[in-house]
């Protein structure tokens, strides 16, 4: 296949750098802790800078394949995304606010900033991945520019960037823009004008979230409107966020004295770990617009599922049916277990301890968070503080996947500075 000259220098370039990158893996060291516990190496592994679109920008290599943590490419959909970019993003945003003099950090954020942005397609959803060529996968069911997880972290994304790289006026301006096309494309798609239900497996189902049931995604959807409603103090984008607040109160099942005491089901009737974030968000949007219900609600997940969880084991997914008052589940798995299924839950616990000033949120948030020390059903640690490594999952009894790829290196690191506040 023949490529434009331009085309095949910066594979090249790429090929070369990758191939340094894996080589000097264990150079990098660059701000690699803070008090010892939140490692960077590993994640400085996974960020490169390319040229892409005529510009130079940031990305982070999805895949990092266990003994020597070399790249992979995934056949289907390629070697980064929007989706683990704009977690990067969130991750350096929130380090920064904290670390307010790390320039290194900081030339990390414009660069993956610049990197979300160029993926922004006309319709103004975002398409996700890049092929080894830098040519967008714009076909693939995970990479279209639609209203779905990768475009709803994109606002999310470079809400947090913003007031860091704001000095900077024409990137800002170029946020700005973009972030006014995706909420005009937002707020035509989603039906929060006709507030409907539907009935599936008898439990009573919001229809106007992202995907039409996805509450997990509305809960996303709120972390970014949130950031831009503080921003730009817009009534639309508050009257939105109270329309996703409200579909997601209509997918909480159960209570403290019945099962599933209370959790919030991701999509349908089916839960799972990981992006099940509707407690947190609505702790967010509660404490932001002084909504007792939406903060109630979260505490009751919190107060009541999630000792469940530590009491009786994780659960990767489960699926449910009502027959009467009563749930009982169709089925469940138990694996496999990522950190990416676990941070939601610390954010929550601590979000509700900051609320409440309760000893026990702040004892949940901890032993969630000892998960990652090896405190876990596989009893093997999966987050690394020497190397920033941590490990893609628990995926049976006792096996580890020890590769260590973008999303379970940034959600770890997640976990750990936003517990940084409260060892």
């Amino acid at each position: 296949m023949l490529f434009f000259s331009e085309n095949r220098v910066s594979i090249l370039l790429l090929m070369l750098l990758i191939f340094v990158s894996c080589d000097k893996k264990e150079e990098i060291v660059e701000n690699p802790s803070v008090n010892g516990s939140i490692n960077f190496t590993h994640f400085n592994h996974l960020y490169q800078e390319i040229k892409f679109k005529g510009k130079e920008v940031g990305i982070v290599h999805i895949y990092s394949e266990y003994p020597n943590y070399e790249f992979a490419i995934e056949p289907n959909e390629g070697f980064t995304c929007v989706d683990d970019v704009a977690r990067a993003i969130v991750l350096l945003s929130k380090y920064t606010m904290l670390n307010p003099n790390d320039e290194n950090k900081l030339i990390k954020i414009k660069k993956l900033t610049e990197f979300v942005l160029l993926m922004q397609h006309s319709n103004g959803y975002f398409n996700n991945f890049i092929w080894h060529d830098l040519s967008i996968n714009t076909t693939y069911r995970t990479s279209i520019a639609e209203l779905n997880w990768w475009s709803l972290r994109a606002l999310w994304a470079l809400e947090y960037a913003y007031p860091l790289v704001q000095s900077d006026t024409e990137l800002a301006q170029r946020i700005e823009l973009a972030v006014e096309k995706l909420l005009t494309n937002i707020k035509s798609d989603l039906p929060v004008g006709n507030l409907q239900t539907e009935f599936h497996e008898n439990m009573e189902l919001p229809t106007w979230l992202p995907q039409k049931y996805a509450s997990d995604q509305a809960a996303l959807l709120i972390l970014g409107l949130l950031k831009n409603y503080q921003r730009t103090s817009d009534t639309e984008v508050k009257d939105l966020i109270d329309a996703m607040a409200k579909g997601i109160l209509k997918t909480q099942r159960g209570d403290k004295y019945n099962y599933p005491y209370g959790v919030f089901m991701s999509w349908q009737n089916l839960w799972h770990a990981w992006g099940n974030s509707q407690s947190y968000a609505l702790l967010k949007a509660g404490r932001e617009f002084n909504n007792i219900e939406y903060i109630e609600s979260a505490l009751k997940e919190i107060d009541n599922y999630y000792p469940n969880i530590l009491n009786n084991g994780y659960a990767e997914a489960f699926w449910l049916t009502k027959n009467g008052n009563n749930y009982s589940e169709i089925k469940r798995n138990s694996f496999p277990q990522i950190a990416y299924g676990l941070r939601p839950m610390v954010w929550a616990s601590l979000e509700a301890y900051q609320y409440s000033n309760d000893i026990n949120h702040l004892d949940l948030a901890k032993k969630f968070k000892s998960w990652l020390s090896g405190n876990n059903e596989a009893n093997k640690v999966m987050y690394n503080p020497s190397t920033g490594i941590c490990f893609d999952g628990i995926v049976g009894p006792g096996e580890v996947n020890r590769n260590s790829g973008a999303e379970s290196t940034i959600e770890g690191l997640l976990i750990l500075l936003e517990m940084e506040n409260f060892n």
